[in-house]
Order: structure tokens, then C-alpha cells, then sequence
């Protein structure tokens, strides 16, 4: 399985020039070892674009990838992160969508497909990250 970040899927909705290529290949390479999965978050982010539920659904559906919720230890290890990262001077007042990303990822195990390293490489460093510069 592998949990696949916001960014990848809106690279492809978006056909964006710089990205859509390598985010393409990138989900069908996951595709092969397992099932592709997306948490309540991203669904969340993804969605923005979209005018109704059902395009949502169907893009996830074309695309063969399941939402799955996010596990209480997750959560809670998205809360401990959020408070070392105000700790460290983080400016945010609440819990960033990545804290609750790299957490269900690191609890679960799951490699993670994104474009955006920086912060789950800082706070999740267990987690597999397929990324660019990986």
C-alpha cells in the first residue's frame, strides 16, 4: 500500500506541465506493489477543486484509489509533532494537514508518494518517502 500526498493528484486533475509526467508514473509504479490510499485529509484538500462529491469519487475511482481513516494513534502522534514544531518557533496556530499525513503514514507504515518533502522528512523521518529527490 502507499498513502499518496495531495500534490500527486492534483498534478494530474491540473495537468501540470512540470509535474503531471512524473506524477503519473509515479502513481502507476505504486499501483504495482499495492493499494493506493488517501486519508480524510487529503480527500479534503483534493476536493477543493471540485463543484460536487461525485467528481471527486469518480476521479478517485478511475484512479483506483481508496480513502482510508486516519487511526487514533495517528492523530495523536500528529498532536506531539504540531507541538515540537511550536516548540521550535512554527508560526501555525493549529495542526498543519501535513502533520496529519506524515502521522498516518509513520503509524501505518505506509510509504508516502508527494512532491513536498521538507516537513515529513523533519518531523516523520521513519517514513518512506517517494519523492523527486528520492
Amino acid at each position: 500500500m502507499t498513502l499518496i500526498d495531495t500534490n500527486v493528484l492534483l498534478d494530474l486533475v491540473t495537468d501540470d506541465a512540470n509535474w503531471v509526467e512524473w506524477s503519473q508514473g509515479q502513481l502507476e509504479a505504486a499501483s504495482l506493489r499495492g493499494p493506493l490510499l488517501i486519508n480524510d485529509v487529503v480527500y479534503a484538500e483534493f476536493s477543493v477543486g471540485f463543484r460536487r462529491i461525485e467528481e471527486v469519487d469518480g476521479v478517485l475511482a478511475t484512479a483506483r484509489i481508496e480513502t482510508a481513516t486516519i487511526p487514533r494513534e495517528a492523530l495523536f502522534l500528529a498532536g506531539k509533532v504540531f507541538q515540537r514544531y511550536r516548540s521550535a518557533g512554527g508560526a501555525r496556530a493549529s495542526v498543519l494537514p501535513d502533520f496529519f499525513i506524515g502521522a498516518h503514514a509513520a503509524t501505518a507504515q505506509l510509504p508516502l508518494l508527494t512532491r513536498d518533502v521538507r516537513r515529513y522528512r523533519r518531523y516523520f523521518p521513519t517514513v518512506e518517502l517517494l519523492a523527486p529527490t528520492d
